[in-house]
């Protein structure tokens, strides 16, 4: 890679790491249009270039998710009990969201991308509030809740919080320990997601070289070694946020990415 290409994802990669620390969503969300730029500007084959941003933008949250979790636990913020329930579903879901994205070509996995960060901008926004007496589902509940989240990130490239988040404000979690949760779900998201990605992606024929199945190993590397700094400055900045305009900035990011994924759907 030149350094000009160095230098770009650097930088994505430290505002991919900031967000993880300071929205819970693991730096996929953020990342992904980014990413698919650069790898269209490559030249990649068009027909795997979104499938490569997702891919290597849900790897990258292996490390940021450690990262920002990290922070946001000596914060005390980080609901264990919540992550164990999750985490069953989560691995099985995240497994299966890539091989859905397979069968999917580009168009559509961009509108999908779209319209799942478009609907999650809006929960945010909105910020209905739950009843008082709204609580997180039993065991069976958090398990189904684990595997939707788990497909869907898998699917988008994501860390989850953008359904993990609004998920659990809704059965009455506050927003700055969703946020903290959300990123400590990002790990088990992220590997199952990067394992099916390898799995499913080894041996396509138009994939460029260094690529592990469809992740783009140079790209990852230079990603992580930003995002992993940054990740606990994000984490320590949503500490001191007020919930309100936490969730305004989440809802605002989200918005941006979703246009632009529709745009790059439809060109």
């Amino acid at each position: 890679m030149d350094w000009e290409l160095v230098l770009i994802l650097l930088a994505m990669g430290a505002g991919g790491g900031f967000a993880a620390g300071l929205l819970g969503i693991g730096g996929g969300m953020v990342l992904v249009p980014f990413i698919t730029m650069i790898f269209t500007a490559k030249g990649f084959a068009p027909e795997l270039v979104v499938h490569m941003a997702i891919a290597t933008s849900l790897a990258t949250i292996l490390f940021t998710s450690l990262s920002s979790v990290r922070a946001h636990h000596r914060l005390g913020a980080v609901q264990w009990r919540i992550v164990a329930l999750l985490a069953p579903g989560i691995l099985i879901g995240s497994w299966i969201g890539p091989w859905i994205g397979k069968q999917l070509n580009t168009t559509v996995l961009s509108l999908l991308f779209s319209a799942f960060v478009a609907v999650s901008a809006t929960q945010m926004l909105v910020a209905m509030k739950p009843s008082a007496t709204r609580e997180l589902p039993g065991s069976a509940g958090m398990f189904a809740a684990g595997g939707v989240i788990g497909i869907v990130a898998g699917l988008v490239g994501a860390g989850g919080g953008f359904i993990s988040v609004p998920f659990m404000t809704w059965c009455n979690v506050r927003i700055h320990q969703a946020v903290a949760t959300s990123a400590a779900l990002g790990f088990p998201i992220a590997l199952a997601g990067t394992l099916s990605n390898i799995w499913f992606g080894w041996g396509e024929p138009k994939l460029p070289p260094l690529s592990l199945g469809f992740i783009y190993a140079p790209a990852l590397l230079v990603i992580v070694a930003a995002s992993v700094m940054l990740a606990p400055l994000g984490a320590r900045t949503a500490h001191r946020m007020p919930v309100q305009s936490l969730r305004r900035v989440f809802a605002f990011v989200l918005y941006c990415l979703s246009i632009y994924m529709f745009w790059h759907a439809l060109h």
